[in-house]
């Protein structure tokens, strides 16, 4: 529990620190002057917890909807997600994630499907310390903390969650000026069992990004190389993936997911369907 604390105090101090640090800058633009933000293309699988560079007010509803064929079992989640920007360059989020199992005919004594639940519930910040205009580069740093329920057929009032995920980032992306956009997200994730019957796991991510975005739209096609790595294990998914602008408000993002091994999953498809209210779009 004291470890837990510990986390805990540091994500909040580094939030402090970002909010200050946003003010300050804030302080010295003028008021009428909206700061700079370059578009970058966002990953639509492991999503952005805002945009970067984004300006205080903006705001975002997400609606997910999963299929994965695991080995064992069928896995269809289901999320929904609020992200705004408290101040310029400061984007803050919540996500709720559902999963239902379902068998596929190929159970085993060794592989039966878990219990459906609630999966968590998702705070996160980001922070976007960096947008150079002549490198057409923006970079950020956030931190994802996320408390995982139960399953619902053993969840109880002394246990109603397993553990705390802690997950801090980094992220750097490049426009190339000429439609393509390159984009990488990477840092540790450890999970935090709230009882000894469950084991810490600790995992490191790396997620690379290119896309193409066709000129003068917010539509673009792409592809997302999501790698996962644990002691003695290297995962990848391969996520080839296209954005679709429905209105100026309304966007629709299709992402397929191909595993380079066949270990836990075959092939998986993610929908995401995102609200942006209010946003002014050049």
């Amino acid at each position: 529990m004291i470890y837990n604390k510990s986390i805990a105090i540091v994500i909040a101090l580094a939030l402090l620190c970002a909010i200050n640090f946003t003010n300050a800058q804030e302080a010295q633009n003028d008021s009428t002057e909206l700061p700079l933000k370059i578009e970058q293309a966002e990953p639509l699988f492991i999503d952005l917890i805002r945009d970067l560079g984004a300006r205080k007010g903006e705001s975002e509803w997400n609606v997910g909807l999963g299929m994965f064929d695991r080995l064992n079992y069928d896995k269809y989640e289901a999320l929904v997600e609020y992200e705004w920007a408290v101040k310029d360059r400061l984007g803050l989020e919540i996500e709720v994630p559902v999963s239902i199992y379902t068998s596929n005919g190929l159970e085993s004594a060794n592989g039966t499907r878990p219990s459906n639940r609630i999966e968590s519930i998702k705070k996160a910040f980001q922070w976007t310390f960096l947008v150079s205009e002549k490198m057409n580069t923006s970079m950020a740093v956030g931190g994802i903390n996320e408390f995982v329920f139960t399953p619902l057929d053993s969840i109880s009032t002394s246990s109603v969650f397993q553990g705390d995920v802690v997950n801090p980032f980094l992220i750097a992306a490049t426009n190339w000026r000429n439609g393509f956009h390159s984009l990488i997200y990477t840092g540790p994730r450890w999970f935090i069992p709230f009882n000894k019957e469950l084991k810490r796991e600790f995992e490191y991510e790396i997620n690379t990004n290119f896309h193409y975005m066709i000129p003068n739209t917010r539509n673009f096609i792409g592809v997302e190389f999501n790698k996962i790595l644990a002691q003695d294990d290297f995962d990848m998914t391969i996520r080839p993936q296209m954005r679709v602008s429905i209105s100026n408000k309304l966007l629709i993002g299709i992402v397929g997911g191909i595993p380079i091994n066949r270990e836990r999953e075959r092939l998986s498809s993610f929908i995401r369907l995102i609200y942006e209210p209010g946003h002014r779009h050049k």
